[in-house]
Protein backbone atom coordinates (compact mmCIF):
# COMPACT_ATOMS: atom_id res chain seq x y z
CA UNK A 1 0.00 0.00 0.00
CA UNK A 2 1.69 3.37 -1.36
CA UNK A 3 2.56 6.16 1.62
CA UNK A 4 0.22 8.58 -0.44
CA UNK A 5 -2.49 6.22 -0.84
CA UNK A 6 -4.21 7.96 2.51
CA UNK A 7 -2.49 11.90 2.21
CA UNK A 8 -3.47 13.94 5.36
CA UNK A 9 -6.72 16.35 4.48
CA UNK A 10 -5.44 20.05 3.97
CA UNK A 11 -8.34 22.36 4.83
CA UNK A 12 -6.76 25.92 3.65
CA UNK A 13 -9.35 26.84 0.97
CA UNK A 14 -11.35 30.34 2.25
CA UNK A 15 -14.49 28.72 2.59
CA UNK A 16 -12.68 26.20 5.22
CA UNK A 17 -10.74 29.34 6.95
CA UNK A 18 -13.72 31.16 7.98
CA UNK A 19 -15.55 27.86 8.45
CA UNK A 20 -12.73 27.56 11.26
CA UNK A 21 -13.28 31.17 11.90
CA UNK A 22 -16.93 30.66 12.74
CA UNK A 23 -16.33 27.88 14.89
CA UNK A 24 -13.89 30.14 17.17
CA UNK A 25 -16.36 32.59 17.62
CA UNK A 26 -18.57 29.72 18.37
CA UNK A 27 -16.79 28.31 20.89
CA UNK A 28 -15.03 31.49 22.91
CA UNK A 29 -18.14 32.61 23.46
CA UNK A 30 -18.58 35.73 20.67
CA UNK A 31 -21.29 34.51 19.59
CA UNK A 32 -23.93 32.82 21.88
CA UNK A 33 -27.05 31.28 22.05
CA UNK A 34 -29.42 33.20 20.03
CA UNK A 35 -27.44 35.79 18.06
CA UNK A 36 -28.09 36.58 14.88
CA UNK A 37 -25.15 35.81 12.03
CA UNK A 38 -25.48 38.61 9.50
CA UNK A 39 -23.34 37.27 6.32
CA UNK A 40 -22.62 40.77 5.37
CA UNK A 41 -21.66 41.74 8.67
CA UNK A 42 -19.62 38.84 9.05
CA UNK A 43 -18.25 39.51 5.91
CA UNK A 44 -16.67 42.79 6.51
CA UNK A 45 -15.73 41.45 9.97
CA UNK A 46 -13.46 38.69 8.56
CA UNK A 47 -12.38 40.93 5.72
CA UNK A 48 -13.71 38.40 2.68
CA UNK A 49 -16.48 38.53 0.52
CA UNK A 50 -20.19 37.46 1.66
CA UNK A 51 -19.90 33.58 -0.82
CA UNK A 52 -17.31 31.88 1.51
CA UNK A 53 -19.48 32.93 4.87
CA UNK A 54 -22.57 32.07 3.08
CA UNK A 55 -20.77 28.71 2.36
CA UNK A 56 -19.10 28.50 5.51
CA UNK A 57 -22.56 28.95 7.13
CA UNK A 58 -24.46 26.12 5.25
CA UNK A 59 -21.92 23.95 5.91
CA UNK A 60 -22.61 24.97 10.03
CA UNK A 61 -25.87 24.43 9.44
CA UNK A 62 -25.93 20.91 8.46
CA UNK A 63 -23.67 19.88 11.80
CA UNK A 64 -26.28 21.92 13.64
CA UNK A 65 -24.13 24.58 14.58
CA UNK A 66 -26.35 27.75 13.46
CA UNK A 67 -29.55 27.47 12.53
CA UNK A 68 -31.46 29.09 9.29
CA UNK A 69 -34.67 31.38 10.44
CA UNK A 70 -37.22 31.57 7.34
CA UNK A 71 -36.59 35.12 6.26
CA UNK A 72 -34.61 35.97 9.19
CA UNK A 73 -31.40 34.52 7.92
CA UNK A 74 -28.59 32.42 10.30
CA UNK A 75 -28.52 32.48 14.12
CA UNK A 76 -26.69 30.47 16.84
CA UNK A 77 -29.00 27.61 18.15
CA UNK A 78 -29.90 27.29 21.39
CA UNK A 79 -27.26 24.93 23.67
CA UNK A 80 -27.59 21.52 23.57
CA UNK A 81 -29.93 20.05 26.55
CA UNK A 82 -30.03 16.28 27.62
CA UNK A 83 -31.92 15.12 25.24
CA UNK A 84 -29.93 16.12 22.17
CA UNK A 85 -26.75 15.06 23.63
CA UNK A 86 -28.28 11.76 24.40
CA UNK A 87 -29.21 11.16 20.44
CA UNK A 88 -25.89 12.37 19.11
CA UNK A 89 -24.30 10.51 21.34
CA UNK A 90 -26.60 7.59 20.09
CA UNK A 91 -25.99 8.77 16.54
CA UNK A 92 -22.08 8.44 17.03
CA UNK A 93 -22.66 4.94 18.81
CA UNK A 94 -24.34 3.70 15.63
CA UNK A 95 -22.03 5.17 13.20
CA UNK A 96 -18.30 5.62 14.46
CA UNK A 97 -17.88 1.72 15.49
CA UNK A 98 -18.07 0.74 12.14
CA UNK A 99 -15.59 3.44 11.08
CA UNK A 100 -13.26 2.36 13.47
CA UNK A 101 -13.68 -1.81 12.11
CA UNK A 102 -13.81 -0.72 8.49
CA UNK A 103 -10.60 1.39 9.44
CA UNK A 104 -8.67 -1.52 10.70
CA UNK A 105 -9.31 -3.55 7.62
CA UNK A 106 -7.45 -1.36 5.98
CA UNK A 107 -4.81 0.52 8.60
CA UNK A 108 -1.01 0.47 8.04
CA UNK A 109 1.99 2.29 9.48
CA UNK A 110 1.09 5.63 8.15
CA UNK A 111 -2.46 5.48 10.05
CA UNK A 112 -1.37 4.05 13.24
CA UNK A 113 1.68 6.76 13.63
CA UNK A 114 -1.16 9.32 13.23
CA UNK A 115 -3.12 8.35 15.65
CA UNK A 116 -0.35 7.99 17.83
CA UNK A 117 0.73 11.63 17.10
CA UNK A 118 -3.11 13.01 17.66
CA UNK A 119 -3.47 11.07 21.09
CA UNK A 120 0.30 13.06 21.87
CA UNK A 121 -1.05 16.15 20.78
CA UNK A 122 -4.69 15.65 23.25
CA UNK A 123 -2.65 15.03 26.10
CA UNK A 124 -0.46 17.98 25.09
CA UNK A 125 -3.29 20.09 25.48
CA UNK A 126 -4.45 22.25 28.46
CA UNK A 127 -7.37 21.23 30.35
CA UNK A 128 -8.68 24.58 31.43
CA UNK A 129 -12.38 25.89 30.82
CA UNK A 130 -11.07 28.98 28.56
CA UNK A 131 -12.19 28.68 24.63
CA UNK A 132 -8.93 28.57 23.55
CA UNK A 133 -8.35 25.34 25.60
CA UNK A 134 -11.16 23.53 25.00
CA UNK A 135 -10.60 24.55 21.45
CA UNK A 136 -7.36 23.11 21.56
CA UNK A 137 -8.40 19.81 23.14
CA UNK A 138 -11.50 19.43 21.16
CA UNK A 139 -9.09 19.77 17.64
CA UNK A 140 -6.70 16.79 18.87
CA UNK A 141 -9.31 14.54 19.57
CA UNK A 142 -11.95 15.60 16.93
CA UNK A 143 -7.97 14.97 14.65
CA UNK A 144 -8.22 11.66 16.04
CA UNK A 145 -11.22 10.25 15.60
CA UNK A 146 -11.46 12.15 11.72
CA UNK A 147 -8.38 10.11 11.25
CA UNK A 148 -10.45 6.71 11.58
CA UNK A 149 -13.69 8.10 9.79
CA UNK A 150 -11.51 8.98 6.63
CA UNK A 151 -9.34 5.97 6.62
CA UNK A 152 -12.88 3.75 6.71
CA UNK A 153 -13.62 4.48 2.95
CA UNK A 154 -16.85 5.19 3.33
CA UNK A 155 -18.05 8.76 2.02
CA UNK A 156 -22.22 8.04 3.42
CA UNK A 157 -20.51 7.00 7.18
CA UNK A 158 -18.05 9.69 6.72
CA UNK A 159 -20.99 12.52 5.46
CA UNK A 160 -23.30 11.29 8.73
CA UNK A 161 -20.09 11.68 11.47
CA UNK A 162 -19.92 14.91 9.84
CA UNK A 163 -22.87 15.82 10.67
CA UNK A 164 -22.83 15.52 13.83
CA UNK A 165 -20.67 18.65 14.03
CA UNK A 166 -19.21 20.19 17.11
CA UNK A 167 -21.97 20.27 20.12
CA UNK A 168 -20.60 18.43 22.73
CA UNK A 169 -17.81 21.45 22.70
CA UNK A 170 -19.53 24.14 23.03
CA UNK A 171 -21.99 22.67 25.50
CA UNK A 172 -18.63 22.36 27.67
CA UNK A 173 -17.80 26.07 27.26
CA UNK A 174 -20.97 27.08 27.95
CA UNK A 175 -21.30 25.27 31.64
CA UNK A 176 -18.24 26.21 32.55
CA UNK A 177 -16.39 23.02 32.88
CA UNK A 178 -13.68 22.86 30.52
CA UNK A 179 -12.49 19.16 29.63
CA UNK A 180 -13.06 17.17 32.49
CA UNK A 181 -12.62 13.47 31.30
CA UNK A 182 -8.98 13.81 29.36
CA UNK A 183 -7.84 11.62 30.97
CA UNK A 184 -10.40 8.64 30.46
CA UNK A 185 -10.94 9.67 27.19
CA UNK A 186 -6.62 9.65 26.04
CA UNK A 187 -6.42 6.50 27.70
CA UNK A 188 -9.63 4.99 26.00
CA UNK A 189 -7.81 6.19 22.83
CA UNK A 190 -4.98 4.61 23.63
CA UNK A 191 -6.67 1.47 23.99
CA UNK A 192 -8.13 1.73 20.38
CA UNK A 193 -5.06 2.62 19.05
CA UNK A 194 -3.80 -0.78 20.27
CA UNK A 195 -6.45 -2.84 19.00
CA UNK A 196 -5.81 -1.17 15.99
CA UNK A 197 -2.22 -2.21 15.94
CA UNK A 198 -3.67 -6.01 16.64
CA UNK A 199 -5.67 -5.54 13.57
CA UNK A 200 -8.68 -7.40 14.61
CA UNK A 201 -11.99 -5.52 13.32
CA UNK A 202 -14.45 -7.01 15.99
CA UNK A 203 -12.04 -6.19 19.14
CA UNK A 204 -11.61 -2.56 17.79
CA UNK A 205 -15.70 -2.55 17.04
CA UNK A 206 -15.94 -3.10 20.83
CA UNK A 207 -13.50 -0.85 22.21
CA UNK A 208 -14.72 2.09 20.22
CA UNK A 209 -18.37 1.54 20.83
CA UNK A 210 -17.19 1.31 24.74
CA UNK A 211 -15.38 4.53 24.53
CA UNK A 212 -18.23 6.59 22.41
CA UNK A 213 -20.55 4.94 25.90
CA UNK A 214 -18.07 6.11 28.32
CA UNK A 215 -18.11 10.06 26.47
CA UNK A 216 -22.41 9.77 26.57
CA UNK A 217 -21.99 8.98 30.45
CA UNK A 218 -19.81 11.77 30.99
CA UNK A 219 -21.36 14.55 29.09
CA UNK A 220 -25.05 13.61 30.63
CA UNK A 221 -23.08 13.56 33.89
CA UNK A 222 -21.90 16.79 33.11
CA UNK A 223 -25.21 18.42 32.11
CA UNK A 224 -26.93 16.82 35.23
CA UNK A 225 -24.24 18.64 37.17
CA UNK A 226 -24.47 21.80 35.40
CA UNK A 227 -28.23 21.99 35.50
CA UNK A 228 -27.82 21.27 39.52
CA UNK A 229 -25.91 24.59 39.64
CA UNK A 230 -28.00 26.61 37.46
CA UNK A 231 -30.74 25.77 39.73
CA UNK A 232 -28.45 26.89 42.79
CA UNK A 233 -27.62 29.88 41.00
CA UNK A 234 -31.35 30.71 40.28
CA UNK A 235 -32.88 30.06 43.85
CA UNK A 236 -29.75 32.52 45.44
CA UNK A 237 -30.45 35.08 43.30
CA UNK A 238 -34.11 35.33 43.94
CA UNK A 239 -35.19 39.07 44.57
CA UNK A 240 -35.43 39.82 48.55
CA UNK A 241 -39.64 40.62 47.70
CA UNK A 242 -40.12 37.84 46.47
CA UNK A 243 -39.44 36.31 50.22
CA UNK A 244 -41.72 39.20 51.36
CA UNK A 245 -45.33 38.13 53.05
CA UNK A 246 -47.29 40.65 50.39
CA UNK A 247 -50.64 39.80 52.04
CA UNK A 248 -52.27 42.91 52.92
Amino acid sequence: MGADEYPAPVRNTLVDQVYERLMELLLDGTLQSGDPISIDGTARYLGVSPTPVREALARLESTGNVVRVAMRGYRVPDMPGAKEISDIMDARLLIEPRLAELACERSDTRLLNALEQAIDEQDRAPHTPDAAAIRKYHRADEHFHRLIAEHADNSALLRAYDALGGHGQRFRLFIGVGVQDSACAIAEHREILAALRRGYGPEVYRIMHSHISGVKERALAEHAEAQRRVTGRQRSRRRPSDSVNTAD
